[in-house]
């Protein structure tokens, strides 16, 4: 037997025995896990530190450095985040809907957790606390498969988790260990095997950069939410508040410039060049390199070089046109209208976060409507797309596609339904 597949037999078998917990054991759970991350968090932090020393070591730039860097800040965050999760209500058996048909059969369709589930994710070791709170509160087990570079703090979070849901209170167990595995050899073989587990897992997510999220949905045999990278735009409306769309620039550029919900592309109505790029230049004060299309590159080159600042400002090649960066670049994109804005961001976008800055009602509901992606905001920062911002306590990543799940995926997006029906004898004639 592999071993991928026998963590999933033990996954099975935890799965099994958390279906029937209630919502008030699973909670037990998760706050002893909360208490033991806080316990540990100088262990935890020394693996980081390991797995930080090692990225650095390999030429990992400072944007992805920053998703694996734990700190003890980050720590309280992750506890912050179970105990969001210990509040909320346990979706598992609630009542979708129901109704009796005229013969009297009773029927109701209800939430249910869907078994073994399976991350496979790059660096950002707070996924793998995130990961296992869902998917325990929604009554499924869930084998997680990190990336190397964080290997040392993923082994050190599960072994946490693992021995604070064996502790035992008055001779009966905190909770059920065998609910979490980490697929930890290291080999690419191990996803493949996850890829390839019919029957042993019951759906798998990639969370991570568009390679990742291609080669899963391209190679899985078992059921996929994709979700998606994050080449986000910001569309700056003719009648924009400049102030206002300067300051969600700089947000959601270069507040951590490696996540997905960062944007990559500022489009910029052509009415406003003169008057807005020289602001957002100065806004973000070359921190960031603005690779632009023809219209806005002598504004923008004007504009950095009064300021001492030309080399951050560089004409646009036809491929920075809807790439995910992941770093401190944007690209700079001219538009005569907001329905062309839209054509353009439908076009360039991976269905992630999209945002429009208006003070026109109009515009802002033809965007919304129009703008084909999970999430679409109207005078927002792109960087609230998040579980933990959205009230969900923590997420199992931003889902780009449209059946089962989209967007930030928290609890419900762990359950499917299923019918129960009772009769009193009835046959069908």
């Amino acid at each position: 037997m592999n071993e991928i597949a026998s963590l999933c037999r033990t996954l099975r078998q935890g799965a099994s025995v958390l279906s029937n917990y209630s919502a008030e054991e699973k909670n037990r759970g998760l706050a002893a896990v909360a208490r033991a991350l806080d316990c540990c968090r100088q262990e935890i932090l020394a693996a980081n530190a390991r797995d930080v020393e090692r990225a650095r070591a390999e030429g990992m730039k400072e944007s992805l450095v920053d998703r694996l860097r734990l700190t003890s800040d980050r720590i309280d965050g992750i506890i912050d985040s179970i105990n969001v999760v210990i509040q909320q209500t346990d979706p598992v058996g609630q009542v979708v809907a129901g109704w009796t048909t005229p013969n009297g059969l009773r029927i109701r369709q209800q939430r249910v957790p869907l078994g073994v589930a399976a991350i496979i994710y790059e660096s950002r070791p707070n996924v793998t606390v995130d990961a296992f709170a869902l998917a325990y509160k929604s009554g499924n087990s869930i084998l997680l498969r990190g990336s190397s570079s964080a290997l040392d703090s993923n082994k050190a979070l599960v072994a946490v988790i693992q021995s604070a849901l064996n502790q035992e209170v008055d001779g009966v167990r905190v909770g059920v260990a065998d609910s979490i595995q980490l697929a930890c050899s290291g080999s690419h073989h191990e996803v493949e095997e996850i890829l390839n587990a019919t029957g042993l897992i019951d759906v798998v997510l990639p969370r991570g950069g568009a390679q990742l999220i291609r080669m899963v949905v391209e190679k899985a045999r078992v059921p996929v939410i994709e979700t998606g990278s994050g080449v986000c735009h910001l569309f700056v409306d003719k009648d924009a508040d400049f102030q206002m769309a300067c300051a969600i620039a700089e947000n959601g550029k270069l507040q951590r410039p490696g996540v997905c919900n960062a944007l990559e592309t500022f489009v910029v109505h052509e009415a406003i060049l003169e008057e807005f790029l020289p602001l957002l230049e100065s806004q973000l004060a070359g921190r960031c390199q603005l690779r632009c299309d023809r219209a806005s590159f002598p504004v923008l080159k004007a504009a950095a070089e009064k300021a001492g600042r030309p080399g951050c400002v560089v004409e646009a090649s036809e491929e920075d046109f809807g790439y995910e960066f992941l770093d401190t670049i944007a690209a700079v994109k001219t538009v005569a209208s907001v329905d062309e804005a839209i054509q353009y961001i439908n076009s360039h976008n991976t269905m992630h976060s999209e945002c429009i800055v208006t003070r026109s009602l109009d515009n802002a509901t033809k965007f919304q409507q129009q703008v084909d992606a999970a999430c679409v905001y109207v005078n927002a920062s792109t960087r609230f797309t998040d579980g933990g911002e959205f009230g969900f306590g923590a997420e199992l990543g931003i889902s780009t596609q449209k059946l089962h799940a989209r967007g930030p995926m928290g609890l419900a997006a762990l359950t499917t339904t299923k019918y129960f029906i009772d009769g009193t004898g009835q046959v069908r004639s």
